[in-house]
Parts: C-alpha cells; structure tokens; sequence
C-alpha cells in the first residue's frame, strides 16, 4: 500500500468502487459466458480487456448492446445480449470485507463520495444491489455519466467540481496505482489500498482513529 498522504486534513473522502467497495472479478464473468456458449472457460481466460469499445462503454459513448456487438464480434461467441449481460453482470463478488463497516463509521464525519471508471450496465445492477454498503456515500459518480475516466486529471477536477470542494481537501482511495497517480496530478490527496484495514492505516497517518463498533 502507498503511504504517500498529505498532512492537511481532508474534509471528504473519495471511494473507487471496484475492489475498494465492492470486489470485483472478471474471471466470474468469463466462466459465465463459457458455460452459456458450451464452450471451455480456458477459451475465454483474460478475453475482457480496456480495448476502444471498452473505453468508449465507460464513457457512455457506447450502450451496452453496442459494445457487447464488439465484444461478441472480437471473441467469436453466439451469444445474445441478455446472456452477455447476465455474465457481464457476475463480475461483482459482494462487498469488499469491513468496507462496510469503515464507511459506518466515517459517516457524519467526512463527506463521502464514490468515483468508479463503470458503465450503464453496472451501474444499474450494483445500485440497488449493494444499496446498504453504499448509503453512506453522498453519491457515486461513474465514469459512463461524466464522460470522463481516471486516471485522466480533467476526471478527477470534474468530480471535485460537482462535490464543491478543492482537490487539495480531497482524500482519494483506490486500488489502482495509475488512478492513484492520476488523482495528485490532479491535487487530490491519494493513496493506493486494496483492504479495509489499508483504509484504515491510511486514516491512521492523518491521525484519525476510527471506532467501527459504535
């Protein structure tokens, strides 16, 4: 975990979703697409990738039927757009352990955001779904309604412009060093976690002990 985190105090706090909220797997996503084509999940093993209609999804310039057509065109595979939906849909394997509880307890406290590179599709399956880890947060800004994707700085100064706060006072979290690096250059406080006790350690150097039985 990267320890860099500037000494000023932040007043919120900014949450990547995908494997910081909620952990995400895209092999559950492929075996899903094998065994609604027949075909050996081997086939399909590192298949998703952030080619341009990868991108283009996550900035909303493409709809998840036109990029499943590209993705049903690259791969090969006979499937139609509600089992590529549906397998694209299993990429989320529930909260990551203790977030839930460290954004209980940091509630009433700081401000808290979420910011995910994500598209319509998802967007729409995991609102609802993890409507309880993500009640704490004031808002989730996806990528896909901004038109904007990390690490890119012009992102991050959209998200803090929307939150109404310098990027200075910002403290961003993600497990992605790119999307990390992405956020300074932008003025945000960052640092690189992948586990709540990481969060944890990282408030811990600002000298925020939090109580998460309370």
């Amino acid at each position: 975990m990267s320890d860099a985190v500037s000494r000023a105090f932040p007043e919120v706090l900014l949450f990547d979703v995908g494997n910081v909220l909620i952990e995400v797997d895209f092999d559950r996503v492929t075996a899903a697409w094998a065994a609604a084509a027949g075909v050996p999940a081997e086939r399909l093993a590192g298949c998703v990738v952030a080619d341009e209609a990868y991108c283009a999804h996550e900035t909303g310039e493409l709809d998840h039927p036109g990029f499943f057509a590209a993705l049903r065109e690259r791969l090969g595979l006979a499937l139609d757009d509600e089992a590529l939906l549906a397998g694209w849909n299993e990429i989320f394997a529930g909260p990551v352990p203790g977030m839930d509880a460290v954004l209980r307890a940091l509630s009433g406290r700081f401000r808290l955001f979420g910011f995910s590179n994500t598209n319509r599709a998802h967007v729409a399956h995991f609102t609802p779904r993890y409507a309880s880890l993500l009640e704490p947060l004031e808002q989730v800004f996806a990528s896909c309604e901004l038109g904007l994707r990390k690490p890119h700085a012009e992102a991050f100064a959209e998200v803090a412009r929307r939150i109404g706060a310098r990027p200075r006072d910002i403290l961003f979290f993600d497990d992605v060093e790119e999307n990390v690096a992405g956020a300074r250059a932008a003025g945000f406080q960052a640092c690189t976690v992948r586990s709540a006790a990481d969060v944890r350690a990282a408030l811990t150097r600002i000298g925020l002990a939090i109580n998460e039985n309370s």
